[in-house]
């Protein structure tokens, strides 16, 4: 995409009610790894991620179907949209794997280094510039993780590393699933038919990932993890996720994207509250440093005017 185009879809600003909605959408994606982590106990972890991606393609089918999308249209979105279903797929096997071994407080800020890989991304691969303080967000976010991984904590050992570096890893990848969106006409299609590729390949990927686990269920699950993995199924993949692509299209990505700073800060406070994660000082500097940086970097640069007629 170009830097012209770029700038031509910067301009809207936030209603009140968009406002509203994003605030709502960072609190379901702050309880989010807290709901996986509660889950674990019945259903292991692969089984939990497939059986929430075949439980919202059908949400986001119905919902594309009442909006008359055309999934099937030949509109040159097959390719990317299949490389993105590969990357989906292996993002939520590193993410659901990583929560096996870390605290979903800490998963909750090392996911959400997303956007400074999007920033490196979009400068090596789209062509965008950086200005010097989304270099110096880069910076700030690098020390951030850093310190969060090296924060003494209880019960922290290399199986809590190993976590931390699988969920970021995972954020790596939800980074490149952006970037093919942004950087191929997957920008075209609507939210359901994007969204609907990385969730039906994910399927088998996932599948595949929990049979090759050798992940079993010995249990009948208890009604508060079935009422879990439909909060993940339908609520965050099927609605939020199309919300947020929605919102996307239609106001400004910059300031949308400010808004999800606040998500590790909900998920870290959750995680303390519901799951007796331990919350120190030193965590919670870590944490404001990768959100601080994660600003910074996805500031809208000063430079550029947006038009007043967007």
């Amino acid at each position: 995409m170009s830097s012209t185009t770029m700038i031509s879809t910067a301009g809207r600003a936030l209603t009140p009610g968009a406002v509203a909605l994003m605030l709502m959408l960072c609190l379901s994606w702050g309880f989010n790894q807290i709901t996986i982590k509660l889950a674990l106990p019945d259903v292991p972890p692969m089984l939990q991620a497939m059986i929430r991606s075949a439980g919202a393609l059908p949400v986001m089918l119905v919902v594309g179907w009442l909006r008359g999308v055309k999934f099937v249209e030949r509109d040159g979105t097959l390719g990317p949209g299949l490389l993105a279903g590969l990357l989906f797929g292996i993002e939520f096997v590193l993410i659901f794997s990583g929560l096996v071994f870390t605290s979903a407080s800490r998963a909750a800020v090392f996911l959400y280094t997303a956007p400074f890989f999007v920033a490196l991304g979009s400068h090596q691969f789209l062509g965008e510039r950086l200005s010097a303080s989304q270099w110096s967000g880069l910076a700030l976010s690098f020390a951030g993780v850093a310190l969060a991984i090296g924060v003494p904590q209880p019960n922290v050992d290399t199986k809590v590393l190993l976590g931390d570096l699988m969920v970021v890893a995972g954020g790596a990848l939800w980074a490149a699933t952006t970037l093919i969106a942004k950087g191929t006409r997957l920008r075209n299609a609507a939210p359901e038919k994007a969204l609907g590729y990385q969730v039906a390949l994910s399927i088998p990927i996932l599948g595949g990932a929990s049979w090759i686990s050798g992940e079993t269920v010995t249990h009948y699950p208890s009604l508060l993890s079935i009422s879990l993995l439909a909060y993940q199924a339908i609520w965050v993949v099927g609605c939020t996720f199309v919300l947020w692509f929605a919102l996307v299209r239609t106001y400004s990505a910059s300031k949308l994207s400010a808004f999800t700073f606040i998500t590790p800060l909900f998920g870290v406070v959750a995680a303390y509250f519901i799951l007796h994660d331990p919350l120190t000082l030193a965590f919670g500097a870590a944490a404001l440093l990768v959100i601080a940086g994660l600003y910074l970097v996805n500031k809208p640069d000063p430079e550029v005017v947006p038009d007043p007629n967007l």
